[in-house]
């Protein structure tokens, strides 16, 4: 549990007591590559963490469209369903082998009316998520795929993650078109 400690603290300063506390509450989860986090149709009752591995969030259509891409370091969760208590729309699946410390909504409330520090962390995740997802928009409509297949290759370790297939799906394009920008630019 030391780097979602380490993560924590370096978001917010908080005691060592309420960072003990916290970190009671979270419990370690453990996928295989392949293996679902949540359906999609039930309903999401967990924050995550995500300490090692790589999961994908898609809808599970007739060609899968993926959606997020989450990393180690990360701090997520299917936010749509978790605050709504609403059926969830995606699939979230280990694209590799993946551990995660997961926190209940109850537990995650009950410790933003005890402690401060908690609350400014959850604003400051959520709003960094926000941002981030502001930013894959206005990439989205102001990039071409081309360019956002070029931003890839400049995260590390994020092409050895996905497939082709599901990175073509993230780009809104199909494999084949994929294939060939990857030879033009080579």
């Amino acid at each position: 549990m030391l780097e979602l400690k380490n993560h924590i603290s370096s978001v917010v300063r908080i005691s060592s007591d309420g960072l003990q506390e916290v970190l009671g509450c979270f419990k370690p989860v453990y996928l295989k590559k392949g293996q679902l986090l949540l359906k999609k149709g039930q309903v999401s009752t967990f924050y995550y963490y995500l300490k090692s591995g790589a999961l994908r969030f898609y809808y599970p259509k007739e060609i899968e469209l993926t959606a997020w891409i989450v990393q180690s370091g990360e701090f997520f969760a299917e936010i749509s369903s978790l605050s709504c208590d609403a059926p969830t729309r995606f699939n979230i699946e280990a694209i590799e082998e993946a551990e995660l410390y997961c926190i209940s909504k109850c537990n995650m409330e009950d410790l933003y009316k005890k402690l401060p520090e908690w609350q400014e962390f959850g604003r400051k995740t959520w709003e960094a998520m926000a941002v981030r997802m502001i930013d894959e928009i206005i990439r989205f409509q102001t990039m071409s795929v081309e360019e956002r297949y070029l931003e890839f290759l400049n995260k590390p370790g994020f092409m050895q993650l996905v497939s082709v297939k599901q990175l073509a799906s993230y780009l809104g394009i199909t494999p084949n078109a994929l294939s060939r920008i990857r030879k033009n630019i080579r």
